[in-house]
């Protein structure tokens, strides 16, 4: 079971392999409905006198200037279903209501209803499918009804045929209808003239209707083209009437080129020449977004508008890019090609295809090479494939694997040895031989075993490898091409992604992020070449791959361009071309891009998904002007206001943040334009050229600004110079009136400051006298102070010495009484039968040693030293007695109590209770001390 599946898509493969159809179709640009954020119907297209395309959408009018979207919704929320730009109006029609918008001075469209003025005329549920202009007038076309108006005089001229009307037609003299069941009409004098009811428009619906030399050309819905020519009908035969009979055909445009443009409901659209032969049959699975085309349009550049079911497409049908795009994934990412023996081969990840040059057969399957193809090669009439299997010898569909042992990359011829190519393989560099005319695998060169992807050699055999994770590798061959040796590993230039080794022109190119580098013969150093570097400025590096081809062009890469190189016939100087197509839309795999001469002038590039062909003959580019779509300026977080693009701007000082959006009116997919501006008054130079269409500015200073804007398309001179010219004013308190204003308020504030400063001084100098005439006041009050201070010192002093007095008094009485309380003691102990008159001494002794008198004399002194001490300690404490006052003044004068007991004549036991007893009766506590408290009186 599991080897007939297995067989079944291996022969499934094979069949689909060799039915790939191969038509290479102009360029189709995609523009999905979540791109121009409107409806997905598209019913009409015009385009404007600035080259803007104008589309009839469900959500309303539509505009396309090359660079941005614009919906303008209908004025009465109803479909679109007609547009037709006829001088500086663009006409709409929709749900009962027709008219025009014109556009303002910001670039806005603004609508007028013409409806409005025959409402009554208009039948209930009309919509206004088509849109005519012949001369002054304007007819706007109903199912119901012709409404013919005249632009100079606003008047209306209404036909109204029995029954509905199908479609309405404008040729290079004249206006023609088809009627239902009527047959078709020409309008004369603003009324309805029947020119035919043959069964040919009875019967058929006419899509389109075209004036020739000899008469009419009908297009119809399935039956196909007819001719009118003096009243008779005849078929026009084309190479497609067959498909169209079963496709319905909805509508119809004829080219510039007298060729026609058929769309379909069902089956794409078909472009025929002006005999009815088939150019291009473009469906849904050959690159359009849908394959039913409800209007076409070709612009002023050719190319071909298609509004869709779902989306709009344009196809460049002047582009010199034809492609080929592989939706089935059979043919899978084109890595290298090549045109032999008029048979064009290419190798992909799925293997080796080829067919036919120049044909439209499909694209045959070589078997046996299912697989990447890396490489291509021929050499003296045998073609060779490089392989992810090895290599190969390719027979027209038939693949001889000659070498197995690993992957090749690629093929070098060897100078002076036509029986030898050098092959680089996943491990290596290996020989190839031919004998008896017969390629072999010869040997494998000992001594490098590094993946050599890309090598050159030069005519001294030495070889150099670029291995893109461990850099550039020299080694030397030795004669019979077995064995390396000299192996040399290059520091710089630095190993690169994507980096890749060329021969060009006699010498070795290697390129990586940091630029190009030419091998100088000499010193065997690789310097930079500053010419083939300056591609990969300003960060347009994406791949390092080198191709040179049979005319020795040298190809390049970058972000935005490709690029080639030839010698001056002149001179050895390098001549560049740019082509400005982008990596973003040629979809090649980076490092993996190739380029192939098919012609002189026809070169194929391979894609992921294909490949496409470019005449470099062709490439002519076509001035355009650019021009400001819109300026926008808005204050902080607020809304975005649009402003006039057409006068000088004047704007508040807040409203300092403005955008600018610029446009060239180029629809080719191919080509980009770039664009460079300067804003004179903040910017000295102008910007690098950039894709970019817009332009943003934050918070501008005041002043006076000139924007302008140039673009180009290739290597082409800028056509114009947009210019804008605005202003930004000052805020009103910068203003010149506010400056004055302010001079005047500087004048009188300084006037105001000097009588103040004045007053102030003169104030300050009156405090000056106030406060000195003080000062001396206190210095004589402090002189005064001084005086009684020493006053008080003295008195203080004589205190104290009375103090002293007093405390010697005192102890010379102590003294006294100790003396004779001595010799009273003595004399007592003598015998009671003494001498009278020692009793008489001890008598005089008692009265002089009396307490009394001693305490008198000492009390009068001591109130004279302390100010009353005494009667003070009885006021705060009236419990005292004498005893305890005296003992207050002993301990006043700080005696201790052995010095207080002779003067009381007691023992110093009973000095120590009366203090005790003291400090009962002035109800002192245990912590504080009797003298301190006695001393603080």
């Amino acid at each position: 079971m599991n080897f007939s599946v297995k067989s079944l898509l291996c022969i499934l493969f094979v069949f689909l392999s060799t039915f790939i159809i191969a038509q290479e179709l102009p360029p189709i640009v995609k523009y999905p409905s979540s791109v121009y954020n409107a409806g997905n119907q598209n019913w009409m297209i015009s385009q404007d006198s600035n080259q803007f395309l104008l589309f009839a959408n469900n959500e309303g009018l539509l505009e396309f200037n090359g660079s941005n979207w614009s919906l303008y919704p209908s004025p009465n929320e109803t479909i679109i279903r007609s547009v037709k730009v006829v001088g500086d109006k663009i006409y709409t029609g929709c749900y009962m209501e027709f008219g025009y918008w014109t556009r303002e001075a910001n670039n806005r469209l603004k609508y007028h209803s013409l409806s409005n003025k025959i409402k009554t005329k208009i039948i209930d549920d009309e919509q206004f499918w088509n849109i005519l202009n012949y001369e002054q007038w304007v007819i706007f076309q109903s199912l119901n009804q012709i409404y013919i108006y005249d632009s100079k005089t606003s008047n209306f001229t209404i036909i109204t045929p029995k029954n509905n009307i199908l479609k309405a037609f404008q040729t290079n003299n004249s206006i023609y209808f088809q009627v239902a069941n009527e047959g078709l009409y020409e309008v004369e004098n603003g009324k309805s003239k029947l020119i035919s009811n043959s069964s040919v428009v009875l019967s058929n619906k006419i899509v389109e209707l075209f004036s020739n030399e000899d008469g009419l050309l009908l297009q119809t819905q399935s039956k196909g083209f007819f001719k009118y020519i003096n009243g008779v009908f005849s078929s026009f035969i084309t190479e497609v009437d067959a498909q169209i009979a079963s496709s319905s055909v909805y509508s119809s445009q004829q080219l510039s080129d007298k060729g026609f443009a058929i769309g379909t409901v069902s089956n794409g659209i078909f472009i025929l020449s002006a005999d009815g032969k088939l150019k291009y049959h473009i469906t849904q699975n050959k690159g359009l977004s849908n394959n039913t085309a409800l209007s076409l349009f070709e612009d002023i550049d050719k190319n071909l508008w298609i509004g869709l079911d779902n989306g709009i497409n344009c196809i460049n049908l002047q582009s010199p890019v034809r492609s080929y795009s592989d939706d089935t994934g059979i043919l899978g990412t084109v890595y290298t090609s090549l045109l032999y023996k008029n048979k064009l081969y290419i190798g992909t990840n799925q293997g080796l295809f080829f067919k036919s040059f120049n044909s439209e057969e499909s694209f045959q399957f070589v078997k046996g090479t299912k697989g990447q193809v890396w490489s291509i090669f021929e050499n003296n009439g045998t073609l060779f494939c490089g392989h992810d299997s090895g290599t190969f010898i390719i027979d027209s569909d038939n693949a001889q694997l000659i070498f197995s042992a690993s992957g090749t990359w690629k093929f070098e011829k060897v100078l002076g040895r036509n029986d030898l190519l050098l092959q680089g393989n996943y491990y290596g560099i290996s020989v190839l031989e031919k004998v008896n005319n017969q390629w072999r695998f010869r040997n494998k060169v000992s001594g490098f075993d590094y993946s050599s992807k890309y090598f050159e050699i030069t005519d001294t055999n030495e070889v150099y490898v670029s291995h893109e994770y461990k850099g550039v590798f020299r080694f030397k061959l030795n004669n019979n091409f077995t064995k390396a040796s000299d192996f040399f590993a290059y520091n710089t230039p630095k190993k690169g992604k994507n980096a890749c080794l060329k021969k060009f022109n006699n010498s070795i190119f290697y390129a990586n992020k940091k630029g190009i580098f030419k091998l100088d013969n000499s010193s065997k150093k690789f310097i930079k070449d500053t010419i083939l570097s300056a591609v990969f400025q300003n960060d347009e590096f994406t791949s390092g791959k080198l191709i040179v081809d049979k005319s020795n062009k040298l190809w390049l890469f970058s972000k935005n361009y490709i690029h080639y190189f030839t010698l001056s016939k002149l001179s050895n100087q390098l001549k560049q071309n740019t082509i400005p197509i982008p990596a973003s839309l040629t979809n090649s795999m980076l490092g993996y891009e190739n380029i192939t001469q098919l012609t002189n002038s026809i070169y194929l590039i391979g894609t992921t998904d294909g490949y496409y062909t470019i005449n470099i003959n062709d490439l002519s580019f076509k001035n355009y002007s650019v021009s400001i779509a819109s300026i926008t300026i808005n204050k902080l977080d607020e809304k975005l206001i649009n402003c006039s693009v057409k006068s000088i701007g004047e704007f508040a000082h807040d409203e300092n943040n403005i955008v600018f959006n610029y446009t060239v009116p180029e629809y080719n997919k191919y080509i980009n334009a770039e664009y460079q501006y300067i804003l004179e008054g903040l910017q000295e130079e102008w910007t690098e050229w950039s894709a970019k269409t817009s332009a943003n500015f934050k918070n501008l200073p005041p002043g006076k600004y000139v924007f302008k804007v140039r673009a180009k398309i290739a290597n082409s001179k800028p056509e114009n110079i947009a210019i804008y010219s605005f202003e930004i004013l000052k805020p009103w308190y910068a203003t010149n009136l506010a400056l004055i204003l302010y001079c005047v308020l500087g004048v009188l504030l300084a006037i105001y400051i000097h009588k103040t400063y004045k007053r102030y001084y003169k104030n300050k100098e009156q405090k000056l006298i106030e406060e000195n005439n003080l000062l001396l006041e206190i210095a004589a009050l402090e002189s005064e102070q001084q005086l009684m201070k020493l006053k008080n010192e003295q008195l203080s002093n004589d205190v104290d010495n009375k103090n002293k007095e007093l405390a010697v008094s005192t102890m010379s009485l102590i003294k006294k009484n100790e003396l004779l309380s001595l010799i009273k003691e003595d004399l007592k102990k003598t015998s009671e039968d003494s001498n009278k008159s020692i009793k008489s001494v001890i008598t005089t002794i008692n009265k002089n040693i009396t307490e009394e008198d001693t305490w008198n004399v000492f009390k009068e002194a001591f109130d004279n030293a302390d100010n009353d001490f005494l009667k003070k300690v009885k006021q705060a404490h009236s419990s005292l007695t004498p005893n305890d006052l005296r003992l207050c003044a002993y301990l006043r004068l700080n005696l201790s109590s052995k010095e207080i007991a002779p003067l009381l004549n007691i023992s110093v036991r009973s000095v120590e209770i009366k203090r005790y007893r003291l400090r009962k009766k002035m109800d002192l506590s245990h912590e504080q001390g009797l003298v301190e408290y006695i001393l603080a009186f």
